[in-house]
C-alpha cells in the first residue's frame, strides 16, 4: 500500500516495479538524493546567504588590521612592552606586520604573507605567531602563544619561588609568599611577564601592587593577577 503513495510523491517508476519487494518488507525506500545544484540552494536557504555567496563569512579571510583594530592590539601590548612595540615593527633583519585570520591576530614576516597567497583561503589555517584574539563583544585579550615576544620585549618582569611555580602553571594568581623578585618601579595594575628563578618564562599577569607595596604586604597578598600561562598548553589544547 505504501508503494503506490510513494510512487506518486517522487515521480519515480522505478519503485512501482519492485512493488512485491516493497510489500513483503516493512521499511519504505529512501527517497531520491537530491542533486548537487539543489542541495546547495537549500543550504544556502537555511543559512540566510543566496546560493551564489561564498561559504565562508568576510571576516574567514586573512587581511590587514583596521585602524580600531590596530589600536586595540598596540594598546595591550603597550601595557607590557611599553615604547618597545616600535621595535616589533622596525626589526633590522626583516619587516614584519600584523593579519588578522578569522578572530586571531598573527605576528608574521611581510616575506611569508607573500608565499602564503599561493594557499587558499579556506585552507590556511595559522601564520606566523598568534599573539591574540578578538572576542565576541569587540575587546582584543593576548594568548599565551605571544609569551616568547612578550619576553623578549618586555619592561617588567617578575620572578617566582620554585614552590611557587606550580601553582601559577595551574592557573592560580601569585601570591606574596611565592614573589621571588619583581623589577623596580613597576607600578600598580602594570603589564608584568612571569618567569622562574631560572629566567624561563612562565606566564604573564597584571600586577596588584606596585614594588613599593609589595614590601609591606602580608604572605596571604595577591601580588599579581594570572591571565596566561604555559600550562593552557596542555589544559587548553584543542583552543590552541
Amino acid at each position: 500500500r505504501g508503494w503506490r503513495r510513494c510512487a506518486r510523491a517522487w515521480g519515480c517508476r522505478r519503485y512501482a516495479v519492485r512493488r512485491r519487494k516493497w510489500e513483503s518488507s516493512s521499511e519504505l525506500p529512501s527517497p531520491p538524493r537530491a542533486g548537487p545544484q539543489r542541495r546547495v540552494r537549500a543550504l544556502a536557504r537555511r543559512s540566510g546567504l543566496s546560493a551564489g555567496a561564498p561559504a565562508h563569512p568576510s571576516w574567514a579571510s586573512m587581511r590587514p588590521l583596521t585602524e580600531p583594530e590596530m589600536e586595540k592590539v598596540f594598546s595591550k601590548l603597550h601595557s607590557f612592552i611599553g615604547g618597545n612595540v616600535k621595535s616589533l615593527i622596525d626589526r633590522p633583519d626583516e619587516l614584519y606586520c600584523f593579519r588578522l585570520q578569522k578572530n586571531k591576530v598573527y605576528y608574521v614576516s611581510e616575506q611569508l604573507v607573500r608565499r602564503a597567497t599561493s594557499v587558499a583561503r579556506d585552507h590556511l589555517v595559522s601564520l606566523g605567531t598568534c599573539i591574540g584574539k578578538f572576542t565576541k563583544s569587540g575587546h582584543f585579550r593576548l594568548t599565551i602563544t605571544a609569551l616568547e615576544i612578550l619576553a623578549a620585549y618586555a619592561k617588567h618582569k617578575l620572578w617566582l619561588k620554585p614552590a611557587a611555580e606550580m601553582s601559577f602553571l595551574y592557573g592560580n594568581h601569585v601570591l606574596k609568599s611565592g614573589l621571588a623578585k619583581i623589577t623596580e618601579g613597576t607600578p600598580a595594575n602594570a603589564g608584568v611577564v612571569v618567569f622562574s628563578m631560572s629566567d624561563v618564562p612562565l606566564g604573564f599577569g597584571v600586577t596588584a601592587k606596585g614594588t613599593t607595596d609589595c614590601r609591606k604586604l602580608d604572605p596571604t597578598a595577591m601580588v599579581c593577577l594570572h591571565q596566561a600561562d604555559v600550562g593552557e598548553y596542555l589544559r587548553a589544547e584543542e583552543e590552541m
